[in-house]
């Protein structure tokens, strides 16, 4: 009996088992599946992929239901692409997608298109394919009548927004969009997100997808006449250098070639010369060698050797792994060494181009509240996409605050007469900076929730026209009677007064509550709606310059007629950035530069106040002083202390300009690092500047240097913070490579930025030049053993060699790839004054006067 009582155990723990690996293998939690088009309410297991498809009904409101044609449609067709959705009314038309995952993590999203004529036009149309407000490519037909378009996606919000938008070529549609939950490691590329090019899965006619990649990924075939096919039965698992996870059944086939002599190619076009690729090549050995045999290859792209020799491991996946740009066409050549007795192999290819989204969107826990809102009470409204982003396609009846540099606010919302029933909604209380809130003329019924009283910055209420329980609650009455809010309240039953608590309804001056009889209902409302859109106007003035109406009183604000004049006319331009032009003016006896936000600038009103009120808030003498300001409609301008010398960046690479001595140099690192510690160290909570780079480093008459441009700069939220999670801002070349692939910015990503200005001074190149990056030229240097060759040839030798090795260490450590290993700018600025020390000593050890002739050494401090 025990052994039976064994083998049953055993027999169930092997079931148990083996239902917890199909479950794995069939795991869809991380999915959502839409097919556009397909029947509301309806849904569907797909036979060829065992993929759960439902309706996209529950995901946009707009829309018309179509299907292809049927000569489109064939046996290989996916069924979910043999219907659509189409979207003639509007221009903008977006589908909301919400993981339960959240925010945080990397997913891939594909959008699928398949025209099939469906509306007999025999014209397939162009449009544009959006990520909330970042553009993520237009869908075009001329390669094809069927698309798909994936991108690789790093998500800062809950909500992930795909919109479709009519470019006035055609109507937009979709037949298909996925989601799928990918794992943090895979693709943890340069870039916040990886749009697809190219997925090839070599050696095959076959292409792999779900189940056999547990992610979804489509491995579309490539089978070349030109090349011999190698394929294994045996299972190809994956090695510790590969984190995407390539599916065994793609790893099992590969091409190679026959003859021994020749390369094995592999060749592209690009779309834009100035595309950046990022490309992973999958290699696994796939043949059992004899004991005589070995495969050992080189690889080159576009002629360059990039990589070898390579020998496949053994039924185990490598990954190779870069990124290029700056050319029209590629080609990967590979070629086996001297040594080797069989030709090259290749497995599998994925080429992905760089998208840098910058994810703004509304604030995630307002968009909670009005989603659950709009779930509610379905009001009549077009509600779709981000409620408060773009600002061109903000939800209507909705107002939004766009101070913060990262999220929108939703502050004003108009439900009047939108035939809403039922009690009012408790995610109302989630909108904590609401101003306005409308309910009236609806069907609303219950008792008016206590919990509007608590929020703070609600000033407008209006609940007429509905049927509310009485009595009103008291802390809503008690802040209308301190004139914090104005309420607007009557009951449609019985056109009774409301009943208030004892003492509450005292006729007094300050008592905003507004009960109208029917003699002077009419009267008493247009009074109020005109004095709620004069409040409303002033209040939306008072927001959009929340931050700039506490500037000090010796911090100007300037109206654009006084600008004027105080630039005669824009007259003299004195240098031009991503924010807008920078002009030449006076005050009084004192110059100043004015710098003009353009209506087409990519940096916008976000920043402007972002860098008025840091620097208002923030004086140090190696910080640009702010003068004032201009905030007049679309016309912002910010007024500076002039800089007579212009930017550091002038000096080194323009060699028209006077060029920077090295003691110069010394003084001018050490000034912009001063200034940086004390934004990281100084100010509390930290700041930091989010995008140190040459052009920023201004130079006074005197070429002390002071730090400017603080439009990206961010504060920590509270002081022990470290780190701010944040979209990618900055420069290229100047950009810390671990900022870029996480998303958290810390104080050491201005160090490393830091790190590449140092490198500047040092050898007179720009960051980026010839395609070249600036710290990968210097460790080619260093390593043939020359720090003179480093040295910027502008300076004719005058340097101590000593300093200039000193300054290089220095720079080299800030920029360390490994944020924990980069000095802090604490560390920075001794490191400099040590420098400009043992410079002073050096110039004191030499005579002035040397066989006649006289040095010259001006003093800078």
């Amino acid at each position: 009996m025990t052994i039976f009582r064994s083998f049953y155990s055993c027999l169930i723990l092997q079931v148990a088992l083996t239902l917890a690996m199909v479950y794995a293998q069939d795991d869809q939690s991380g999915f959502i599946s839409i097919d556009c088009g397909m029947t509301p309410g309806l849904n569907y297991t797909d036979k060829r992929t065992g993929l759960n498809y439902v309706s996209d009904a529950g995901f946009i409101d707009s829309g018309v239901s179509q299907k292809i044609l049927p000569a489109y449609n064939s046996a290989e067709l996916d069924l979910q692409l043999t219907t659509l959705t189409s979207f003639s009314q509007g221009t903008r038309n977006c589908y909301t997608l919400r993981p339960e995952q959240g925010k945080g993590n990397r997913y891939m999203i594909r959008a699928r298109f398949t025209y099939g004529n469906y509306d007999l036009k025999g014209q397939p149309p162009r449009f544009d394919l959006y990520l909330g407000s970042d553009h993520w490519d237009t869908v075009d037909f001329s390669m094809s009548l069927a698309m798909d378009y994936e991108i690789i996606h790093l998500t800062s919000s809950d909500y992930i927004y795909v919109c479709l938008v009519n470019i006035g070529l055609g109507i937009p549609f979709i037949s298909a969009l996925e989601l799928r939950l990918l794992d943090s490691t895979m693709y943890a590329g340069q870039l916040q997100s990886l749009a697809l090019s190219v997925r090839t899965n070599l050696g095959t006619s076959e292409t792999v997808r779900f189940e056999d990649d547990k992610y979804d990924r489509i491995w579309y075939a490539l089978d070349s006449s030109k090349t011999t096919n190698l394929v294994t039965s045996g299972t190809v698992s994956s090695g510790p250098s590969t984190k995407e996870k390539v599916p065994s059944r793609v790893m099992s086939t590969a091409i190679t070639i026959d003859n021994l002599t020749d390369y094995l190619y592999y060749s592209w076009e690009a779309t834009d010369a100035n595309t950046t690729y990022y490309m992973y090549i999958y290699l696994a050995e796939i043949e059992i060698l004899k004991r005589n045999e070995t495969r050992q290859f080189n690889i080159y792209l576009n002629g360059d050797h990039w990589e070898g020799p390579v020998s496949p491991l053994d039924h185990m996946t490598s990954t190779l792994y870069s990124s290029f740009f700056n050319s029209s066409s590629y080609t990967l050549a590979m070629n086996k060494t001297k040594n080797s007795t069989l030709p090259p192999i290749l497995n599998a290819i994925e080429l992905y181009t760089a998208r840098q989204l910058l994810q703004w969107q509304t604030d995630d826990k307002d968009a909670a509240a009005i989603w659950s809102i709009r779930s509610t009470y379905r009001p009549k409204k077009s509600w779709q996409g981000d409620p408060c982003v773009p600002q061109a396609s903000t939800w209507v009846g909705l107002n939004c605050s766009y101070n913060d540099r990262m999220n929108a606010r939703i502050i004003s919302l108009n439900l009047s007469s939108s035939g809403l029933d039922g009690e009012i909604a408790a995610n109302l209380a989630n909108l904590t900076m609401i101003q306005s809130l409308d309910l009236s003329y609806n069907n609303l019924t219950g008792v008016v929730p206590k919990f509007l009283a608590s929020l703070d910055f609600l000033r407008i209420l209006n609940l007429t026209g509905n049927n509310f329980t009485k009595p009103l609650p008291a802390e809503l009455l008690a802040k209308s009677n301190e004139g914090l809010l104005l309420l607007s309240i009557e009951e449609i039953s019985n056109q009774e007064k409301v009943s208030c608590p004892t003492g509450s309804c005292k006729k007094s001056k300050s008592n905003k509550v507004v009960i109208p009889v029917i003699a002077t209902a009419t009267i008493i409302f247009v009074i109020l709606t005109a004095l709620s859109i004069l409040w409303i106007i002033k209040r939306r003035k008072k927001v959009m310059n929340a931050d700039l109406d506490s500037i000090e009183t010796r911090n100007r604000r300037f109206t654009f007629s006084e600008v004027r004049s105080i630039t005669n006319s824009f007259n003299t331009v004195i240098g031009n950035g991503g924010f807008g032009t920078v002009f030449h003016g006076s005050i009084g006896d004192n110059q100043v530069a004015v710098k003009m936000l353009s209506e087409s600038s990519a940096q916008g009103y976000r920043e402007f106040q972002a860098e008025v009120h840091l620097l208002m808030n923030i004086h140090h003498r190696n910080i640009t002083s702010l003068v004032g300001y201009c905030d007049e409609g679309s016309r912002k301008g910010i007024i500076y202390e002039y800089m007579a010398n212009g930017n550091l960046g002038m000096h080194l690479f323009d060699r028209t300009s006077e060029i920077l001595s090295w003691r110069m140099r010394l003084q001018i690192g050490l000034d912009a690092a001063q200034a940086l510690e004390y934004m990281h160290h100084g100010c509390r909570p930290p700041i930091v500047h989010r995008d140190v780079k040459c052009s920023n480093i201004l130079l006074n008459e005197n070429f002390q240097a002071k730090l400017a441009d603080f439009g990206l700069s961010r504060a920590f939220a509270t002081e022990g913070a470290t780190h701010v999670s944040t979209g990618i801002a900055g420069t290229p070349g100047y950009l810390d490579p671990e900022y870029s692939t996480t998303n958290r910015l810390t104080e050491k990503s201005d160090v490393y930025s830091f790190g590449v200005v140092l490198l500047e001074l040092i050898t007179g190149r720009m960051a980026i030049s010839e395609q070249t990056f600036i710290l990968n030229w210097v460790n080619s240097i260093v390593r043939e053993g020359s720090v003179e060759n480093i040295i910027d040839t502008a300076l004719q030798g005058e340097f101590d060699i000593d300093t200039a090795g000193m300054m290089l260490t220095l720079a080299r450590a800030c920029v360390n790839s490994v944020s924990t290993q980069r000095p802090t700018m604490n560390n920075v600025v001794i490191d400099l004054k040590n420098c400009l020390e043992a410079e002073e000593d050096f110039h004191n050890a030499i005579p002035d006067n040397i066989d006649g002739s006289i040095s010259l050494v001006p003093d800078l401090r």
